[in-house]
């Protein structure tokens, strides 16, 4: 399948301020990742510090809160902010949370049935 890739909108928690990105699909990492550099620019304020398992180890990330629109579709997630990459990263969680999912047989983003479950 190779790398997926996807044009991307990537805000702050508003929505004030924004940029359009090449972003990498990494269904492999939880959370998105954007680059320190780019947090810096639209204001993504760190809320907290998570310690992530990476291939090179286990590091601790600051975490902010983006809004991220992919193929059309808008979310708030929760972002890392990383100071080793300058590329932006779409995690599982922002795509679970845009209602998207990867077909790996066509390497492409596609809507995915959302589930409610009734609680009582």
């Amino acid at each position: 399948m190779g790398h997926v890739r996807v044009k991307a909108k990537v805000c702050d928690a508003q929505g004030a301020r924004c940029i359009e990105a090449e972003c990498l699909v990494d269904t492999g990492a939880t959370l998105s990742v954007i680059p320190r550099s780019l947090a810096r620019e639209l204001g993504v304020e760190v809320v907290d510090r998570d310690r992530v398992e990476t291939g090179a180890g286990v590091v601790e990330v600051d975490r902010g809160v983006a809004l991220i629109e992919v193929e059309g579709r808008k979310t708030v997630s929760n972002v890392w902010i990383s100071d080793v990459t300058d590329k932006v990263l779409i995690g599982a969680v922002t795509l679970e949370l845009a209602g998207l999912k990867l077909d790996p047989r066509t390497g492409r983003l596609e809507p995915a049935q959302l589930l409610l479950h009734r609680l009582a």
